[in-house]
């Protein structure tokens, strides 16, 4: 029973306990909750901290990219910009030319000519078969490499190149251009040689005012010179034509082109004048040569009245169309110099000594001193016995000697100049004083750059003030142990002799827009007044006495007036294997200066001697000769004087008469002559003559004709008449079949053609005549 009612009561608890959980049921299914009491693990189900990982790994890269593309957008931005437009877009340069350079009469002296670049395109070079191929390439390369004179194995490795373009030569003249396209009509070549239009830098007189014009290199820039200077106004902005290409790299047809045309490089025109140029490059050659002078030499032109320059020229000079060929000079040593050596000595070559090198001036630095010294009222230039020399002067225990043999005695600043005497003017610098020669060597423009445009232009070297001892002093008075550059003395001078105004240097005049085709001037520019118009009328009266009465004798123009000043510099202490430097200015005419000529030889070794009287003058003599007439200067001595004598003929005209008519007119008149005639002289007529009609020359002198149709004769060379008396010098003429003109007595110191130049038959050579000197300095 025990048992029994246990059962009842189990079967009983879970009939209530179904009923139970039956009720949750029923009140789950009510409100949609199903309440799980066991737990499990699911595969599908992501945990809770490899979620957060994952979120967080989002979050970074998202940070990182979100990062890039502002670095791509704001850093990188234009560069990438910048490099999709290269991509696709098709850029062709439009090259601008580069402007002319001209002398102020409008001589070309540098214009652009037309060249060619030929390339080839390597891959386009071939033939049906791999042999063929090989023989067309050997064929090219042979035919390129002899029309242009090139190395053949050179040109066959770049014909085999696996370059889409290789270059073959650059800056082909048009000549040879025409030969190659000839050469590839006639052997049928369609592809692969390329001809495209170019420019090169061409220089009509090729040595003419070298170092000062310079010249550019194989791209067209502007590498020495006027050339490198100028180099912004003379190259322009280059141009282009942009157009679209596609992914395949080709040009997208009819797509939009966008042409910016180019701005053309400016003209220059020069203030050197060709003629002038021309005239002191012939006799400073002349002088460099016969005088051997071994730094050669160097001269400068100039308008004291607007600082324009008239002609500037080194000695020796060089080639401007073949830059990097060394010129007769440095030739002989050229080859035996290292390659350092050889750039050294090229960058030398190149050098324009007018500003590009400083010398020791010597004594025409005493007009310097002088002027100072009138402007301050130290001295007058005719006082009576105001300086005394002894034949040297002692300072601080130095004996520094004037450079004549015989002491001068008692001296006037005038007289002082024309003897040139140093103890003179050392006395002279000690009553100034440093602190006055300084202030006018600053106000004369002597310690900084001209500033004249010219490429390399370097400044002077003084000793600072406070170095400055009695002895510095000085020499200093005379012009040495200081150094300027020639352009930096001649500007000083010009400035005494332009009634005390000093003016800025000039060398570009005007420039050229050649597009629009206006012009801007470069306007003349006064920097300063010096000293005031009397002391400089003062000045230049005592320079006419150095040459009419002085050590300046040798550069006298008959008819003209002149005044200057010699100079004979010692080498510096420690580098006596410079040599001496002897100079000589000058300024013509004295009442209303024109021209101011300065002229620099450096180490003279000739005949001569080392003086700047003797070396320099006769060739500043020269020099003006030609120029003071081509400037118009008139003379102040008739015409019909320049013979120096009674026995003169005025030359007929026998033009358009019959050659025989015309010879015994002639020798009727007390002239011999020389027929060029091809035919019957009795019938034919004279169709031109030489000299001209109208000149009087002496008898016997000789008229040379040509007949109709007949060629004028070969030229003959000028001889040397220099140092010969009158009666040699016009038979040394007379065997070369050439005519005198003389001026003065003496011995003939200049010749207006140079020695060996070539002249036709008959011409008249000007020749002066001038009594020596036994002391010049």
């Amino acid at each position: 029973m025990k048992n029994s009612s246990n059962s009842n009561n189990k079967n009983r608890k879970k009939h209530q306990n179904n009923q139970k959980n039956k009720r949750k049921t029923i009140k789950t299914d009510n409100h949609k909750i199903v309440k799980i009491k066991t737990s499990f693990d699911s595969k599908n189900l992501i945990h809770t901290k490899k979620l957060k990982l994952l979120m967080v790994i989002t979050l970074v890269i998202f940070v990182l990219l979100i990062g890039r593309i502002g670095f791509l957008q704001f850093v990188q931005g234009n560069f990438l910009k910048e490099k999709a437009y290269q991509q696709q877009t098709i850029n062709q340069i439009i090259s601008p030319k580069r402007g002319n350079i001209y002398d102020s009469t409008g001589k070309a002296l540098a214009i652009g000519a037309q060249v060619d670049t030929i390339t080839i395109n390597p891959t386009k070079i071939v033939k049906d078969t791999d042999s063929e191929t090989k023989d067309y390439k050997e064929k090219v390369a042979k035919g390129l490499s002899e029309i242009f004179a090139l190395d053949y194995n050179e040109i066959f490795e770049k014909v085999n190149s696996t370059s889409k373009v290789e270059t073959i030569i650059k800056k082909v003249e048009q000549e040879k251009v025409e030969q190659l396209k000839q050469w590839i009509d006639e052997n049928k070549i369609t592809a692969g040689i390329n001809i495209d239009e170019d420019t090169k830098r061409y220089y009509p007189y090729s040595t003419v005012a070298s170092n000062v014009i310079g010249f550019c290199g194989s791209d067209n820039q502007g590498l020495s010179g006027i050339e490198a200077k100028w180099e912004s106004v003379l190259t322009g902005t280059p141009g282009k034509i942009v157009s679209s290409k596609g992914s395949d790299q080709q040009e997208i047809p009819n797509a939009e082109e966008t042409y910016i045309s180019a701005e053309n490089g400016s003209d220059l025109t020069l203030s050197i004048d060709l003629n002038i140029q021309s005239i002191v490059e012939k006799y400073l050659k002349q002088a460099v040569d016969e005088n051997n002078c071994e730094r050669g030499g160097n001269v400068i032109a100039m308008n004291p009245k607007t600082g324009d320059i008239l002609a500037m020229a080194s000695y020796p000079d060089y080639d401007l169309n073949s830059p990097y060929t060394p010129n007769a000079t440095l030739a002989k040593t050229y080859d035996s110099l290292s390659s350092e050596d050889k750039n050294e000595a090229l960058f030398k070559m190149w050098v324009n000594k007018s500003v590009g090198e400083t010398y020791e001036p010597g004594s025409t630095f005493k007009v310097i001193t002088s002027a100072v010294a009138l402007e301050e009222n130290i001295t007058q230039t005719d006082k009576t016995n105001d300086f005394y020399c002894k034949g040297y002067e002692e300072i601080s225990g130095i004996k520094i000697s004037c450079w004549a043999t015989n002491p001068h005695g008692q001296q006037t600043l005038r007289k002082s100049l024309c003897n040139s005497c140093n103890p003179a003017f050392m006395q002279l610098g000690q009553r100034m004083g440093a602190s006055t020669l300084y202030k006018y060597y600053n106000a004369f423009g002597l310690f900084t750059s001209t500033n004249s445009g010219l490429y390399g232009e370097q400044s002077s070297l003084f000793q600072s003030l406070d170095k400055v001892g009695p002895v510095e002093l000085a020499t200093m008075s005379f012009g040495q142990r200081l150094n300027v550059t020639p352009l930096q003395m001649i500007t000083a001078i010009s400035a005494i002799a332009n009634d005390g105004k000093l003016m800025k240097p000039r060398i570009v005049k005007e420039i050229t827009n050649t597009d629009t085709n206006t012009t801007t001037e470069v306007p003349v520019t006064q920097v300063r007044q010096i000293i005031s118009k009397q002391t400089s009328e003062q000045i230049k009266s005592m320079m006419e006495s150095v040459v009419t009465d002085g050590s300046g004798r040798h550069a006298a123009v008959s008819g003209y007036s002149i005044g200057g000043k010699t100079g004979t510099s010692e080498p510096p202490i420690g580098r006596e294997e410079e040599g001496y430097v002897a100079s000589y200015v000058a300024i013509s005419p004295i009442e209303d200066t024109q021209i101011v000529l300065l002229l620099t030889l450096y180490k003279p070794q000739g005949k001569n001697g080392h003086q700047g009287g003797q070396v320099a003058g006769p060739v500043v003599s020269q020099m003006l000769s030609e120029i003071l007439p081509y400037l118009g200067v008139p003379s102040d001595e008739d015409a019909s004087s320049n013979t120096n004598s009674n026995n003169t003929i005025v030359v007929p005209d026998v033009r358009n008469k019959t050659v025989a008519e015309a010879e015994k007119i002639l020798k009727s008149a007390g002239f011999h002559t020389k027929i060029y005639v091809d035919g019957d002289p009795n019938t034919l007529l004279v169709e031109d003559q030489t000299p001209k009609p109208g000149n009087s020359l002496l008898k016997n002198s000789i008229i040379v004709l040509y007949g109709q149709g007949s060629s004028i004769s070969t030229s003959v060379a000028v001889p040397d008449l220099r140092n010969m008396n009158a009666s040699e010098a016009i038979n040394a003429l007379k065997a070369k079949n050439l005519n005198i003109i003389m001026e003065g007595s003496g011995v003939v110191t200049s010749q207006d053609y140079a020695k060996d130049e070539q002249v036709q038959e008959g011409t008249i050579i000007k020749v002066t005549l001038k009594q020596t000197l036994t002391q010049t300095q």
